[in-house]
């Protein structure tokens, strides 16, 4: 229970900065949620599903193995709105919205999926999503809303293209996409001879290598990943409006970690997942059968050249007519308050920035409900 003084002083803030409509000054965030982590520390459990019924006829008759299995983090709340994260290649769901949490928490239970280091299956994830979203609906009567983040936004769109051709969509609240990447088109133009952006050279060679992937290029795959989190890490003037020592020590070791710990196997099949995922121009029939018809929050970064190709097929579809997979879809550009632009999927170190028009989305789901209810 939060001390008197702690409600006296968040009974004091306007109400746009209690939604997240509004973000207070960096040091006074800082705090605030710090504060917050004291009284009540972050403490996300490892989640046992009680509904298991896809996953575990994958495994039956092998077309995946355990080692393959994502795991879900789990941090309960009350709320009427739960959420399930998915993340990029790195870092992990549960560092992706570590500045995002407290705001999702808000809403509701908040499920983070943190793919396996040694192996990676799209269909065992996209069975342990569908699991999920089952649970969530028939055993809580909450359907979720799904935050899908860079990679983890195009297995999130190709799930989502299987249940429309299988005329099984899934019950959901609402989702969020955060700067998609959806096909390896979106990275690497197909016409161009030399990657123009560092995760681009990153990939290049896996694409081109098939199964004969030279396992040197592991490591200079985890090179590459940690400059693009350093680079981030290393701004400080970001950095004094964003975290705090502890909070960026602890962030830096958990990313480090996911970075060496992803081995030569699973590198090689979550490239190969990104590989099998359609571009949009190959999706026949979009303007006439949406992916789904729920409230749904686009965003892109300003400065989305560091990762997205210049034609990315996926962000021409998505920012221009959103509404061909997505009736309900709405798009928006994530400028920054800082001088510093906002990056690809940069929930980290531009999350002041990512989280208003985000807050605004959960606020508007909230309202709808209490809408229908009345």
């Amino acid at each position: 229970m939060a001390t008197p003084l702690l409600s006296g002083l968040f009974s004091s803030l306007p109400l746009a900065v209690q939604m997240g409509r509004l973000m207070p000054s960096g040091p006074f965030r800082i705090l605030l949620r710090t504060t917050g982590h004291k009284l009540r520390p972050p403490r996300p459990s490892q989640f046992t599903p009680a509904i298991r019924h896809r996953q575990d006829a994958l495994l039956a008759r092998g077309a995946a193995g355990p080692h393959q299995l994502a795991t879900v983090r789990l941090e309960a709340r009350a709320g009427p709105v739960p959420t399930i994260v998915l993340g990029g290649f790195v870092p992990d769901a549960t560092e992706a919205v570590f500045l995002l949490r407290g705001m999702l928490l808000r809403a509701g239970s908040l499920y983070c999926f943190n793919y396996p280091r040694r192996g990676f299956s799209s269909d065992l994830l996209y069975a342990q999503l569908s699991d999920l979203v089952d649970e969530l609906n028939l055993r809580h009567g909450r359907p979720p809303v799904i935050l899908a983040i860079s990679f983890g936004a195009g297995l999130l769109l190709e799930w989502l293209k299987r249940g429309r051709r299988q005329e099984n969509r899934p019950n959901l609240r609402g989702l969020v996409l955060v700067s998609p990447v959806a096909c390896v088109e979106d990275l690497l133009p197909p016409e161009a001879a030399r990657p123009s952006t560092l995760l681009g050279r990153a990939l290049k060679p896996y694409l081109e290598a098939g199964s004969a992937v030279d396992p040197r290029l592991v490591e200079k795959s985890r090179t590459i990943f940690q400059k693009m989190f350093e680079a981030g890490a290393q701004n400080k003037e970001t950095l004094r409006t964003v975290l705090g020592r502890t909070e960026l020590q602890h962030l830096r070791s958990a990313v480090r970690e996911a970075i060496q710990q992803i081995d030569f196997q699973g590198a090689c099949e979550r490239v190969q997942s990104l590989k099998q995922l359609e571009a949009p121009a190959t999706d026949a029939g979009t303007a006439a059968q949406p992916l789904a018809d729920v409230p749904t929050l686009i965003l892109y970064a300003e400065k989305e050249d560091a990762v997205l190709a210049e034609h990315s097929p996926t962000r021409r579809l998505l920012a221009h007519t959103p509404e061909a997979w997505f009736p309900q879809g709405e798009h928006r550009l994530v400028t920054s308050s800082q001088r510093n632009p906002v990056q690809h999927a940069s929930l980290i170190f531009h999350g002041a920035d990512f989280q208003p028009p985000i807050a605004q989305f959960y606020g508007r789901l909230k309202s709808r409900k209490a809408r229908q209810a009345a």
